[in-house]
């Protein structure tokens, strides 16, 4: 069932207002720094007290349709950090963890759903982008599903949703099974109606503890994490095989260019912004040519795009994947684009450079180390993969991957975290001849 959202009205235009002094102390709040263009654009009524608004966002390059789930209760309800504000004799309240909304979003979801208990869920403190609210089991109280309340609407398949439903129905058990989800129909200014996620309940991975947190706790203590690695190597394959198998695949004959072209306008956009890489340029670019001389590539297809040990979870002896999404300002075809899988694999491979840092290892035991959790991994995707390329191509573009993304790092951390800097420049070294 899709939900279907009406012009504002009067009062959508108010609360509209309202928004204006409580929206920028928001942690997910896109604009930063700036006063922004805020523009009702339509209104979902789940109930008679609940008004999902969506609110056209507009300051400097950052132009987003936000979802704001409202509930209005009559009287003042005293002290509460939900409280947006005050309109007649009513109270505003941001509905996303209000147990009147999830209630009402329940009610209009579709997928297999669960039986919860609204009146106990509780919001996650700390996400950036969205609101995320855990929902316990009606009968046991233990957590069950998971909410996440997309707080930028935009109109297509949001891959964080679609991916795990087309993940689920290949019987890939490596991602949380979504359990409910909504979409919403408005209709942009002088644009035909579109249709777009407005968010998803998955199922609550009890116990998760975060990877990229546990690779550093195993580093910290000296603990090997090549064992684990190999079980996430395993569950990344199984993953890429879902995937081509739920979105198919492409070949592309000017494979080996496109990848070369991609790592040199790498090359010289990090040179640009951080000089001291020209020092390496001549190496990058003979990994770029080693790439171009090669008869072909794997095909391409549907990938995570943003995977690292950040992005996946340990419970009870297994893994999952999760935030699937990407970036979410980023256009839906750039998030979409089928790509290399390999390049998750490179994304995860950079992740134990970090671990290993982070953990407090350096020299020789952070080299043995890292090396035990690449080893670990690679094989572990190897015993997985489709054999879609020969041993040599594998190591040729995985190295100019790998590269690609180090790169990235290195500007990255010279402009957010120069304390982080040697991180990825001795990734450069360790990749470079």
């Amino acid at each position: 069932m899709i939900l279907d959202a009406r012009d504002p009205d009067h009062l959508d235009g108010e609360l509209v207002g309202l928004l204006r002094g409580w929206l920028p102390e928001r942690r997910w709040y896109p604009v930063k720094g700036a006063e922004a263009e805020l523009t009702p654009v339509a209104t979902v009524d789940l109930a008679d007290d609940v008004r999902v608004l969506l609110v056209r966002a507009r300051a400097g390059s950052v132009d987003v349709l936000l979802q704001v789930p409202l509930v209005l209760v009559p009287g003042p309800t005293g002290g509460t950090a939900s409280v947006v504000g005050t309109l007649g004799d009513r109270t505003v309240l941001d509905g996303a963890g209000h147990a009147t909304f999830l209630a009402a979003w329940l009610a209009h979801a579709d997928g297999p759903g669960a039986d919860v208990d609204v009146a106990a869920a509780r919001v996650v403190t700390g996400e950036q982008s969205n609101t995320s609210v855990v929902l316990p089991d009606r009968a046991t109280g233990a957590p069950v599903g998971i909410l996440k309340v997309l707080r930028t609407v935009a109109a297509g398949d949001n891959p964080d949703i679609d991916v795990p439903r087309r993940l689920t129905e290949q019987g890939w058990g490596g991602v949380p099974e979504p359990l409910a989800w909504t979409q919403v129909r408005w209709t942009p200014a002088g644009a035909a109606p579109v249709v777009g996620y407005a968010g998803v309940m998955s199922a609550f991975v009890p116990g998760a503890e975060d990877g990229f947190e546990l690779a550093c706790l195993h580093a910290r203590e000296g603990r090997a994490f090549g064992g684990l690695a190999h079980e996430l190597g395993e569950v990344v394959a199984g993953m890429h095989g879902a995937l081509a198998r739920a979105f198919g695949t492409t070949d592309d004959a000017a494979g080996p260019a496109t990848v070369s072209q991609a790592l040199t306008t790498r090359l010289a956009w990090s040179t640009a912004a951080v000089p001291r890489v020209a020092d390496r340029a001549d190496a990058v670019r003979a990994v770029a040519a080693q790439v171009a001389a090669l008869p072909a590539t794997p095909p391409r297809q549907r990938v995570h795009g943003d995977l690292h040990l950040g992005q996946v979870l340990r419970s009870r002896d297994r893994w999952f994947v999760i935030d699937f999404e990407g970036e979410p300002l980023a256009p839906l075809a750039e998030r979409t684009r089928p790509d290399l899988a390999l390049r998750d694999v490179a994304g995860v491979l950079r992740s134990f450079d970090y671990a290993a840092a982070v953990g407090g290892l350096t020299g020789d035991p952070a080299a043995a180390w890292t090396a035990d959790a690449r080893d670990g991994f690679l094989a572990g995707y190897a015993a997985g993969a489709p054999d879609d390329a020969d041993e040599a191509t594998r190591a040729v573009l995985l190295r100019a991957l790998e590269l690609d993304k180090t790169l990235y790092e290195v500007v990255y951390e010279a402009r957010n975290r120069p304390t982080w800097a040697p991180i990825p420049e001795a990734g450069l070294d360790r990749l470079l001849p």
